[in-house]
């Protein structure tokens, strides 16, 4: 194929896109500010005033789940490390079962509007607030990542304006949340969802004719071995196998979506139980989707650069590069279609801003500012609402801003991600699943399993896995033209991330770097959860956690499994919503997280040492 040739810069007409799709996406935050008499109450701007329906809901769960990182992310990780990330189709079938038969009964039963109000329900304030300070710094953190990864990614391959682009996201963001509440929120993620399935298709349609068609992708990929589905070594150290995609990918999953604010809001948003479980049902059909969309674009990437791979050849200077770069080779000729592509991967960005925004509002109004302030009016809690969108908003904007000045940050955020989100889906696990489990052992319990979770995500950012462990697949660079120099057409600074803190590699590695530090990213969520349950139990057993009488509208009950065959017995119920316990029968809580857990392969340039 010899060297690509020139890779083109951003036309007009890729500005113009992507503009459009900001402009839609505030225009939709604008009508749902007045559409139906506005946001009345901190119910409407909080919960879309309870009325959802089933199809919105799921496409905005897909569409939250789908951060920048995963367009840029998945595709660069099929392409180093094979398409065994296909595996997790299996693990989000095991998420959404999980979600809406054993969370979302009991917190849609509830009709709260923070899932960290059941942790008071159920235990007390403290164990409340534990669990509400954890979800906003993990969640603010996160979401300036979010905003800037992809950002520093498109702005070295495209040109593309980095801090124009960074905040024009942010404020976009922010004033569609503020407008419009979660309604706004919820569909400007459906139409962003019809971007990002644009993008990639358009991506994948024209690498398979430049390419000789999908046979020649597949048989490109199968050479260079990257058709490695199945690899059943148990070992956990292994970064990616079939059991750590399966079981450590389960739990890091459910962690979000099961018991995660941002995908909870939106299930217990829904008009009844039923549309708030078929929500869940429908958006696993999406996730399928992206997934093999991104699967097929990284295949791509391979077919087309397998014998000169842009990383080793220095034309990308990190792997989440390698998307862009794809775009502008294979799409220049097309004005508009790049612009296309960087539209799919903000669109990834804005919904998972926007949800991040949204339940950063909710959690702190119903956690923090309405048990203080009770006799607040409905329009006055509405109004603080808005202003906290936009202190959120900004928050994030200058999260995004403190990212650009931090070394290795982006891993060691994501990796923050996962072990804040184990602990804490063991917290609502030992509430759900345990009845004797009482107010001590939960607390005793999640800081045991946040201080293992911390020491070995930590201990696996300061020594990375051997690369042995990472198992990547080979990268060639024999059909690059040597005398061609890359440099001519792209300038390119490396990324901060990439200077990862494995500068310590030269030291002596101990057996627990080769062991402990070694386990797969995908287990850190697992460890924490099994620690917080396991220690949790053990302390409310030895605190007289059996003498206690709890509600059984706090507990996972038989009655909540059979209530889903209540459909074929009478019409449908619409449960009312109060703002704390409802009377009624079990309801299901779903919780999906729109936080690119996949935050897969972002940095990881160094080793890949992952989240």
């Amino acid at each position: 194929m010899g060297a690509p040739r020139a890779i083109g810069a951003f036309a007009v007409w890729d500005y113009v896109v992507f503009a459009g799709m900001l402009l839609i996406s505030a225009v939709i935050g604008i009508y749902y500010a007045f559409a139906g008499g506005g946001q009345q109450t901190s119910t409407d701007f909080l919960m879309g005033g309870r009325r959802m329906t089933a199809v919105p809901v799921a496409l905005s769960l897909t569409a939250s789940f789908m951060s920048a990182v995963t367009v840029l992310g998945t595709p660069s990780e099929v392409y180093r490390f094979g398409a065994i990330f296909s595996i997790f189709a299996i693990t989000y079938f095991l998420v959404v079962v999980l979600s809406a038969e054993v969370f979302l009964p009991v917190f849609y039963k509830l009709g709260i509007t923070s899932t960290y109000e059941y942790l008071e329900l159920r235990f007390n304030k403290c164990v409340r607030l534990c669990g509400t300070v954890l979800f906003i710094v993990q969640t603010i953190l996160y979401t300036g990542i979010v905003i800037y990864a992809p950002a520093l990614a498109l702005n070295q391959v495209t040109g593309f304006d980095l801090w124009g682009v960074v905040v024009a996201t942010g404020v976009v963001c922010t004033f569609y949340c503020t407008m419009g509440g979660l309604k706004a929120v919820i569909w400007t993620d459906v139409f962003q969802v019809g971007i990002m399935v644009a993008g990639f298709t358009s991506v994948i349609i024209k690498a398979a004719l430049i390419q000789g068609g999908i046979s020649t992708i597949i048989n490109d990929a199968s050479n260079g071995g990257r058709l490695n589905f199945w690899n059943f070594n148990p070992n956990p150290l292994q970064r990616h196998t079939f059991w750590t995609i399966i079981i450590g990918g389960t739990f890091t999953w459910t962690s979000i979506y099961g018991v995660n604010q941002s995908q909870v809001q939106r299930y217990i948003s829904c008009k009844s139980r039923f549309q708030a479980k078929l929500s869940l049902y429908i958006n696993l059909v999406g996730l399928w989707v992206i997934l093999v969309c991104s699967v097929l674009c990284g295949l791509a990437l391979y077919s087309r650069y397998h014998d000169c791979d842009p990383w080793t050849a220095k034309k990308v200077s990190a792997p989440d590069q390698l998307m862009p770069y794809l775009v502008l080779d294979i799409l220049q000729d097309y004005p508009g279609l790049p612009g296309l592509f960087v539209a799919c991967a903000y669109s990834g960005t804005l919904s998972t801003v926007s949800s991040s925004i949204n339940a950063l509002a909710a959690v702190t109004m119903e956690d923090l500012v309405k048990p203080r302030f009770p006799s607040l009016s409905e329009k006055s809690l509405s109004w603080i609402s808005q202003g906290m969108s936009v202190l959120f908003g900004a928050l994030c904007i200058g999260m995004a801003a403190l990212a650009s000045l931090m070394g290795a940050l982006l891993q060691a955020a994501l990796s923050i991600f996962g072990m804040l989100g184990g602990p804490l889906m063991g917290l609502f696990a030992l509430g759900i699943l345990v009845p004797f489990a009482n107010s001590i052992g939960a607390l005793g319990g999640l800081l045991a399993g946040f201080a293992v979770s911390l020491w070995v995500g930590i201990g696996a950012q300061l020594y990375p896995p051997l690369p042995e462990r990472m198992m990547p697949l080979r990268l060639e660079t024999y059909g690059c033209n040597s005398t061609y120099n890359g440099t001519n057409w792209m300038t390119t600074t490396e990324m901060p991330f990439s200077t990862s803190v494995s500068q310590v590699h030269n030291i002596e590695r101990t057996p627990l770097m080769d062991n402990w530090y070694s386990l797969s990213y995908l287990y850190f969520s697992t460890v924490g959860t099994l620690v917080t349950l396991f220690v949790g139990m053990l302390i409310s057993v030895s605190t007289g956690g059996r003498k206690q009488n709890i509600d059984c509208r706090f507990l996972l009950t038989k009655e909540d499994f059979l209530s889903n065959f209540d459909i074929f017995k009478k019409k449908k119920q619409v449960l009312g919503y109060k703002s704390h316990p409802v009377e009624d029968g079990g309801t299901d809580n779903p919780a999906f997280n729109h936080f690119e857990l996949n935050g897969t392969d972002q940095s990881s340039k160094i080793n890949g040492t992952r989240l």
